[in-house]
């Protein structure tokens, strides 16, 4: 399968480069990491030791391959859209974080399918991606159901040695995932904490209020996801990753935009549509807001 990675930073250069493994990819990212990919391939450690040579660009526009896998921060996705509709593909898979998926159908021809992973990347250096922990890929219908054309992605997944698990209801997962993302993202990042932080205590009381009423507003929008789905789904992610830095907190140590907007930002935005009182969310958004402001990142 001829696989085009859109936003190849971490996680999208871990993915590329075991795809790389089976299959043709193409990275598009930025310099100096397209450029020493170029040169040098990619290399893998950490819990995935590796060495593959994708093919790698700056350019996304004019492109064309079986899948395009998009992984841009949530806050590019029109941009990586616009690119991606210049060339030809016949998938295209979202592995980001916030409910993406949306923008990328309105904007592209292609079937868009949804997707998660829990692989753990780090860009240690341009041509370098850490593996901090081996997860599973997760994908599917937008829509749910079954999908031949998500069999066939999950096929070319499983190829490559990645664990993938081609699932039939996603609009579900996809919501537990913004649960479970909007009670560890802007926690971690707000107190400078790792994951492990939120098991007990304060932070883990404000991150599991933040979970619960994400969960309220999938179910008042017709995605059955129980606050017991949801807490249970944080609890796991928090014991896995224990030792991890989310996200956002790497965004805010490295003075960084963060997906606030696309996380407890788009909780409050659809909240307000429904006249629902998400104040836990409210307030996350509000001082990641600030502190990017007073860092001229908005």
């Amino acid at each position: 399968m001829d696989v085009v990675v859109f936003g190849a930073g971490s996680l999208g250069s871990l993915v590329g480069a075991l795809l790389a493994r089976a299959h043709d990819v193409t990275l598009v990212a930025r310099d100096p990491h397209a450029s020493r990919v170029r040169e040098s391939g990619l290399r893998i450690s950490g819990a995935v030791e590796t060495r593959t040579e994708p093919h790698a660009t700056t350019d996304g526009t004019g492109l064309s391959a079986d899948l395009a896998l998009v992984t841009v921060k949530a806050f590019d996705t029109a941009d990586a859209a616009a690119a991606l509709a210049t060339g030809e593909f016949d998938a295209v898979l979202s592995l980001q974080n916030g409910l993406t998926e949306e923008t990328l159908r309105k904007r592209l021809d292609a079937p868009v399918l949804a997707g998660t992973a829990t692989y753990g990347a780090r860009l240690r250096e341009p041509g370098h991606v850490e593996c901090t922990g081996v997860g599973r890929l997760v994908l599917g219908s937008l829509d749910g159901g079954p999908d031949p054309l998500a069999e066939r992605v999950g096929r070319a997944f499983r190829a490559a040695d990645i664990e993938t698990l081609v699932a039939t209801d996603m609009p579900r997962r996809r919501w537990t995932k913004l649960a479970v993302n909007a009670g560890i993202n802007a926690v971690t990042a707000l107190a400078r904490v790792e994951n492990g932080a939120l098991a007990d205590g304060d932070a883990a009381d404000v991150a599991r209020a933040a979970a619960r009423e994400t969960a309220r507003l999938a179910r008042t929008e017709g995605v059955s996801v129980p606050n017991r789905r949801a807490l249970a789904a944080l609890d796991r992610v928090v014991d896995a990753t224990a030792e991890n830095r989310s996200s956002m907190l790497q965004d805010v140590d490295a003075d960084r935009r963060t997906e606030v907007d696309a996380i407890s930002g788009e909780v409050v935005a659809r909240a307000e549509r429904h006249r629902l009182d998400v104040p836990t969310n409210r307030t996350l958004a509000a001082l990641l807001r600030a502190w990017e402001a007073g860092r001229g990142l908005r």
